[in-house]
């Protein structure tokens, strides 16, 4: 935002004490936001015992430079480490063996992602991403058009999955970098998907079962409000069709984001923080004109059904 100065830049957010509270408990919830994501995808490979590894993995990864790859990589790296301590603790006596979830795979657990996330993951997880980084901001400074293509349309790819947040993550850590019109076109690029569902469903109907269109209402708050994953129900049940319409509307948003200019310095809130867009009306313009793109094309490529009610 270049009307405030970069003093005001430097403290967005904490500028009064209400906004430092709310900053304060918004980084505090984001901040589990890698650990917990880690430790849930250690959960559903290894059950209970792969939280707090999965936990641990991803608070490493968070705080260290490998970000959200590296706690994709401890989630998974957690679970079968305590897979395979089960196996190992599988043949020993009852009463050791009764230890073992409480004890014995937490402790081990915890000590065999430790070494591993510091010593073999991190460091050249952190390179990756730190490349990818690095690679992403060049291009930004040589063609920003290009750039919220491709973060934009990220976001449209598995909306809410590893691509989307790949491209969030980036967002938000160019925001603590100073480069705030990147966070702009992925914001205007994971609201397109469920703007652009809604309207299609109210203009072609014959393409929508009538449960399809009763989600109309739902999608267009969640979209405005910058909650992809309302999308994804219709990306299920039809990624062929949906998924590309998707990810056209999403990076013709975010290229006209970049042209106009339009930056942003909140990391979420969708139309609520609007008012603290650069170029605001431009930027509506946008996600307007990404949501129609992405409707049309879903009128072309989805195909009639035969309820019609």
């Amino acid at each position: 935002m270049t009307a405030v100065s970069e003093e005001v830049r430097a403290n967005f957010g904490s500028i009064t004490p209400t906004a430092a509270l709310f900053k304060s408990i918004g980084g505090a919830a984001f901040g589990f936001m890698l650990p917990i994501l880690a430790g849930y995808i250690a959960m559903s490979i290894a059950d209970r015992p792969g939280l707090a590894v999965g936990i641990i993995g991803g608070y490493i990864a968070a705080n260290g430079k490998s970000g959200f790859l590296g706690a994709l990589v401890a989630g998974f790296l957690a679970g079968y480490i305590i897979v395979l301590l089960r196996k190992v603790f599988n043949k020993l006596p009852v009463t050791i063996e009764k230890l073992a979830p409480v004890l014995l795979y937490p402790l081990l657990g915890i000590l065999c992602i430790g070494l591993l996330m510091t010593f073999v993951i991190e460091p050249p997880i952190g390179f990756l991403n730190t490349a990818l980084n690095n690679a992403l901001t060049g291009m930004g400074t040589t063609s920003k058009i290009l750039l919220g293509i491709i973060v934009a349309g990220m976001m449209a790819i598995d909306m809410g999955g590893p691509f989307n947040k790949a491209a969030y993550v980036f967002g938000t850590a160019s925001i603590v970098a100073g480069n705030y019109d990147i966070m702009a076109a992925v914001m205007i690029g994971g609201m397109v998907p469920p703007c652009a569902i809604a309207l299609a469903t109210l203009i072609f109907r014959n393409k929508f079962t009538k449960a399809e269109r009763e989600t109309a209402p739902a999608n267009f708050i969640m979209g405005l409000a910058f909650i992809t994953e309302g999308a994804i129900p219709f990306a299920a049940a039809d990624p062929l069709r949906v998924l590309p319409a998707c990810i056209l509307g999403s990076a013709v948003a975010g290229a006209m984001s970049m042209a106009f200019g339009s930056s942003l310095m909140a990391p979420h809130g969708g139309i609520f923080v609007f008012p603290v867009v650069e170029h605001p009306i431009m930027y509506l313009l946008a996600l307007v004109a990404g949501t129609l793109v992405a409707a049309g094309m879903l009128g072309i490529l989805k195909k009639n059904i035969t309820e019609r009610n």
